[in-house]
Parts: structure tokens; C-alpha cells; sequence
């Protein structure tokens, strides 16, 4: 037996190669010239090595009138081929009309007329469920000109290519129009995302986000099929070897389908996600009429917010359309010819974990996303205030490793050297630059140098700050500490990002990350002053987070916990507290930078914030309460000598820090 098919690499191709690999004879294989080697590389996975015969390229191209296949391979060819398998095409809603014009029609057109040429004993057309358009009502394997709504090319081209071969071949043929087809129900095995898989991601996120308990909203939605690959290719290759079939279509699709609803809550169960308890049948939006629908869609922030919501998703916006499918496929011919074989629809519920395994496993986009800091700043531009020590120096020389162009910020050109140092001996570059960033001229002049030297800036990280701890009613006449740290914290770190602003706009790419303080979110005592720069820097980051989110610029911002650096060692009470070190709060830097999150913040953090919405007062019993508990130091005091003997913990105050970790009291 010889047999020629197209499309051999893929997705259906390749199983249904394998199952002819099982019968006896040649299985020639239409390839283009530069994808030889593509079907070489599937040899080991039909399980043949490189010196095999029973597989025979044959170099040709779709778009070309019988192929494009040379005289002598016709020839060769000419009488000897007793099935031909055309399953060449695009089988993908979002692809442009043009493109599925060209492979769906011309393609199928010029392998007809190959067949046709070479005297094929009979044509296996895949066509799809998709030529019955949106037909409302049950379509039979009999039926073809029926179809209804053939307005989306997929659905067009599908039809006009099976009307081709019903109108045109000359060679015995027959019609196959599988369903949505998915993985393999054995292994799970699929090679790209369609159909159901559009909301894996979805279902992935609701997974993480919610406990698998928690009760959600969903959409009932029309019955769609869905089969397995390994039914369609067994029934195909069942049915093509069956006689007396010629000049009939056959349905491979479930005699049972199951609304989107209930195949989505398959899918819950098999990731462990929550399960759409309360579905809403989608046509009961049905009343609203398309125009209104269309013209809200046209409104730009709901265009944008729509669009952003599915790239996030990876759904593309086609997909809504099917929603309310409502075609139902007989397929009682088909059930006929397989009677005796064995070969039927398997339940999804009975491999639909083996789909979930295999995608997440394999086809799952953030699988492919480079998450590796390196991919994200290597060759950038990187500007590291308070660059010399403690979290800056950290991330100055992460940063450093991984390739970026690191600018260094910080006052003592001194002790910027040991941070050069260290980033040599570690293999990467930087430029030291010194300002006082508390100096609004400094702060010009540093924008100026930067971008002279470098021509623009990528990153920003605001991590130079200054902090005070001392109650209020020690510093009723210390207002300059209120202006010292405003001054550094807000307005320096504003004034940089105003600076560096303009170019991000014109490269229409940045980030700006500042690192804030925890304080903002628990609104922790005695950092009034630190805390109110940081609230003002946080507010300002987010009214221009949407400001500039059409320029591709974004805006994090770090509720950094207490760390140990320089700036709290004069608060020898935090040698008995937990802390981060500065390398873990580079890291939480670089997540930053590789993520771009709108916040990084703890959960004791996002509680305490979450606290003082839910119930403020009793958030300001418990804070009062840490107030006293952790006095002052002596020198916020204004004591000198003998009475500046710092207080000692007690085991209270050790106990309440452990729990709290991370706050500054």
C-alpha cells in the first residue's frame, strides 16, 4: 500500500503517519525544501532511524499549481498511490483571512489537481466542523451547502476548500470534519494552544489566587465538541481502508458534547482550581443588539482594557464569538463505518488531567517568558541611588553581573570605590557619579552627566533615603528633620525621575522603581517623618503609573521590611530583630525589574494596610500599644552621658518584633 499525505508534520499529521507506519508500504511526504530537516527531527518519534525508507520526502509547496512537485516525482508517483491525505492547512481562528485564503483554498485546489494528475486511488479530505459555519440546529454528515453565518474566514475557507473537492476532484474522495481537536487522551500530547486550552491560563490564575474551595462565577455557554487526537487519526484510518465509503462526510465528532461551562469546570478540577459553581447561560446578554455592543467595544479605555485583560490571558478576542455555539453534529455514518472496530469518543472527564498536565508541563506561556535578570538589563542602561552600600550596593553588583550599564549615585566618592571594586573582581562595569541628591541643582546636574555618557536609561531605582526614628513629641522643635527627609525621599528621587522621564517617552520603554517602606502600609509609630516621604513618593508613582502607561513606562513600588543596613545601626534596639539582609533586598530589586509588578510587599505588609481599612481603630490600639513598648532611643531623647544608656528589650517587646517581622517600631 502507498500512501501520500500532506501536512505529515503536523499536529494530526504526525499521529496519523504513525498509525499508517503500523500498515505495510511507502508513505510519501509533501515538504517544502528548507523543512527537510523539520521531518528528519520526527523520525526518532515515529520510531525510525536516519537510514529508514518507508517515509519518502517529496519536495513541493501548497501554494504552487499540482504542488510544485517535480515531472520526475510525478511520475514516480503516477498510479502507485492508493490513498492521498490532505490535512495541510491552517487550522487557527485568529490567523488572517489572507493566509487561510491561501493555504484552506489554493492549497487544497492544487493538491486536488495533483491527485488528480497522478491518478490517486481515492482523496482523504480533513475538513472541520467549522464548514458548518454557526448553523442553528443539528447538521448532518449529508448536508453541505446548509451552512449558515460564513462571515469569520476560518469558517469560510474551511467551507469553500471541502466545495472543492466536492465540486472538483475527479478522484474518488471522502470527507472527514473532526470537532475541536485536543491532546492525545493517552499522553496528553498537543503542539500549540487552540480551543479550550485559550482558558488554561485562566483557570491557572483563578488557581493561585483563590483557595480550590471558594465558590466562583462562570459562563454556561453552547456544547462544543471535543475529541482527542488519537480518535480522529484512529477513525480516519479506519474508515479510509473500510470500502464502499466513497463521496461521503464523515462527523469524528462526540455524539454527546458538553457545554463551555462544564468542560471549563473539567479543566478546574484537573488544575485544582475553584470550580465555576454559578454559571450564567451567555444568552441571556443575547438582548442587547451587536451595535451597542460594538460601539462600547469602541470606546478607547474599554478597547484598551479588553485588549490588555486577553493578551494577559493569551485568548484571542475571536474566541468570544463562539460562545453561544449553535450547531449540533450528527454523526451517525460515522458510528456506522467504526462499528466493530472499537474506536469511540473517550469521556473527557476520563484524560482531561492529562490535557492540564501536558500543557502546564510544556505549553504554558511563562514557561518560554526569560525570567533571568541577565535577559531583562543586559546592555541597559541602570541608574542605583544610594549606590555605595547597603540595598544599592547590592543591587549595584547584581545588576553589574548580569551585563547592565549601572550608573552608581552616592555622595562619598571614597567609598564608592570599595563598590567598583567589588563590581570588577565580580566581571562587571559600572560609572560612579556623585550628588547630593537632597540638592535639586545636584539632581539636575547628575540627569544631565547620565544621559550625556549614555545617551538614555532604561531603569531607575530610587534607593537613596534617609530615615528618623523619634516620636512627634520629641520633635516638636526638630521641623527641620520633616523638611531634611521630605527633601531626599520625595523630592530628590522626583526630581530624577522628572529628569530621566523625557527620554523613557521618546525610546517609548522604562521602569522606575523606588524602593519604599512597609511603614506606608502598617502606618507604624514613631516614623512620621520617613513614612510621610515615602506615602508622597507612593502617591505620585501611582498617578503616574497611568499616566504613562501607553509609553510603555512603568512604575513599582517596593515596601521594603526593615533591612540591615548602615542607615538603622544607630538604633542598636534592631540588633534583637529579624531582618532582611541587602542581598535578600536586592533580590526583591530584582524581582522587580524581571516581573514589573505594580507593588512588592510583604504579607504582614498588605495586612497591615488590608487593617487599617477594615477597622482603624483598632489598628491605632495595637500600634499605641507597640509605641510604648519600644521607647525612643536616648538619643532621640536629647540624652547625653551616662543617661544615654540605651534601654534593653524586654522579653515583650522580642516576642512582639518576631511576630511583626519586618516592621520598624
Amino acid at each position: 500500500m502507498t500512501y501520500f499525505v500532506t501536512g505529515a508534520t503536523g499536529f494530526i499529521g504526525k499521529f496519523l503517519v504513525q498509525n499508517l507506519l503500523k500498515r505495510e508500504g511507502t508513505i510519501y511526504v509533501l515538504v517544502r525544501k528548507e523543512s527537510v530537516k523539520k521531518l528528519e527531527k520526527i523520525y526518532p518519534w515515529w520510531g525510525l532511524d536516519a537510514n529508514q525508507k518507508r517515509i519518502v520526502p517529496v519536495v513541493g509547496d501548497l501554494g504552487k499549481p499540482k504542488l510544485g512537485i517535480s515531472a520526475a516525482d510525478m511520475t514516480k508517483m503516477k498510479g502507485k498511490v492508493k490513498h492521498l491525505f490532505h490535512l495541510a492547512a491552517i487550522y487557527d481562528l485568529s490567523a488572517d483571512a489572507e493566509s487561510q485564503r491561501v493555504a484552506n483554498i489554493d492549497g487544497t485546489r492544487n493538491t486536488v489537481e495533483f491527485a488528480d494528475a497522478i491518478k490517486a486511488g481515492c482523496f482523504h479530505h480533513t475538513s472541520s466542523i467549522a464548514a458548518a459555519g454557526l448553523y442553528d440546529g443539528t447538521f448532518r454528515e449529508d448536508m453541505f451547502e446548509e451552512a449558515e453565518e460564513l462571515d469569520h474566514p476560518y469558517f469560510r475557507t474551511k467551507h469553500d476548500s471541502e466545495g472543492i473537492v466536492r465540486n472538483e476532484c475527479k478522484t474518488p474522495w471522502r470527507v472527514y470534519r473532526p470537532g475541536m481537536v485536543v491532546g492525545h487522551s493517552k499522553t496528553g500530547e498537543i503542539d500549540k494552544i487552540d480551543g479550550p486550552y485559550y482558558f488554561f491560563k485562566l483557570i491557572q490564575k483563578m488557581r493561585d489566587m483563590l483557595p480550590k474551595w471558594m465558590p466562583t462565577i462562570g459562563i454556561e455557554g453552547g456544547r462544543i465538541n471535543v475529541i482527542p487526537v488519537d480518535y480522529v487519526v484512529d477513525a480516519m484510518d479506519h474508515i479510509a481502508h473500510k470500502k464502499g465509503l466513497d463521496g461521503a462526510c464523515f462527523h469524528l465528532t462526540d455524539p454527546e458534547p458538553m457545554r463551555i461551562g462544564e468542560i471549563l469546570n473539567m479543566f478546574a478540577k484537573a488544575a485544582h482550581a475553584p470550580q465555576m459553581t454559578m454559571r450564567l447561560n451567555a444568552k441571556m446578554f443575547s438582548f442587547m443588539p451587536s451595535y451597542v455592543l460594538q460601539g462600547l467595544m469602541s470606546v478607547a479605555p474599554v478597547r484598551r482594557a479588553r485588549n490588555q485583560i486577553l493578551t494577559d490571558l493569551g485568548i484571542p478576542k475571536d474566541v468570544f464569538s463562539f460562545i453561544n455555539y449553535p450547531t449540533k453534529f450528527d454523526n451517525r455514518d460515522t458510528v456506522k463505518a467504526l462499528k466493530g472496530s472499537g474506536i469511540a469518543v473517550p469521556k473527557l472527564e476520563t484524560y482531561a488531567w492529562r490535557l492540564w498536565d501536558y500543557w502546564e508541563r510544556h505549553l504554558d506561556p511563562d514557561l518560554f517568558i526569560d525570567r533571568s535578570l541577565e535577559g531583562k538589563v543586559k546592555g541597559k542602561v541602570v541608574v542605583v541611588t544610594g549606590g555605595t552600600s547597603g540595598i544599592g550596593e547590592a543591587t549595584a553588583i547584581k545588576l553589574a553581573e548580569a551585563g547592565a550599564k549601572v550608573a552608581i549615585v552616592a555622595r562619598d566618592p571614597e567609598k564608592a570605590q570599595v563598590t567598583m571594586q567589588k563590581i570588577k573582581e565580580a566581571g562587571g562595569t559600572a560609572k560612579f557619579y556623585s550628588c547630593d541628591l537632597s540638592d535639586l541643582a545636584s539632581c539636575d546636574k547628575l540627569v544631565g552627566a547620565v544621559l550625556k555618557d549614555f545617551g538614555t536609561v532604561h531603569f531607575l531605582v530610587n534607593n537613596a533615603g534617609r530615615s528618623i526614628r523619634r516620636g512627634i513629641a520629641n520633635s516638636f522643635d526638630r521641623f527641620h528633620d520633616f523638611e531634611r527627609t521630605m527633601s531626599l525621599n520625595y523630592f530628590g528621587s522626583l526630581r530624577l525621575i522628572m529628569g530621566f522621564l523625557p527620554s523613557m517617552m521618546k525610546q517609548n520603554k522604562g521602569h522606575i522603581i523606588n524602593i519604599s517602606s512597609i511603614g506606608v502600609l502598617t502606618q507604624a509609630p514613631r516614623f512620621s517623618a520617613y513614612v510621610a516621604s515615602k506615602a508622597a513618593l507612593d502617591a505620585f508613582s501611582g498617578c503616574a503609573a497611568s499616566e504613562f502607561n501607553d509609553n510603555n513606562i512603568h512604575f513599582t513600588t517596593i515596601n521594603m521590611p526593615l533591612v540591615r543596613t548602615p542607615m538603622i545601626a544607630p538604633t542598636k534596639m534592631y540588633n534583637s530583630v529579624p531582618t532582611l539582609s541587602p542581598e535578600q533586598a536586592a533580590d526583591l530589586v530584582v524581582e522587580a525589574i524581571v516581573y514589573k509588578p505594580v507593588r512588592i510587599a510583604t504579607r504582614l505588609g498588605i495586612a497591615g494596610a488590608i487593617l487599617h481599612a477594615v477597622s482603624p481603630k483598632l489598628t491605632q490600639i495595637i500600634l499605641n500599644t507597640a509605641f510604648r513598648m519600644f521607647p525612643d532611643s536616648s538619643a532621640a531623647q536629647g540624652k547625653k552621658g551616662e543617661a544615654a544608656k540605651e534601654v534593653e528589650m524586654t522579653p515583650e517587646a522580642m516576642a512582639f518584633a518576631q511576630i511583626t517581622q519586618g516592621i520598624h517600631w
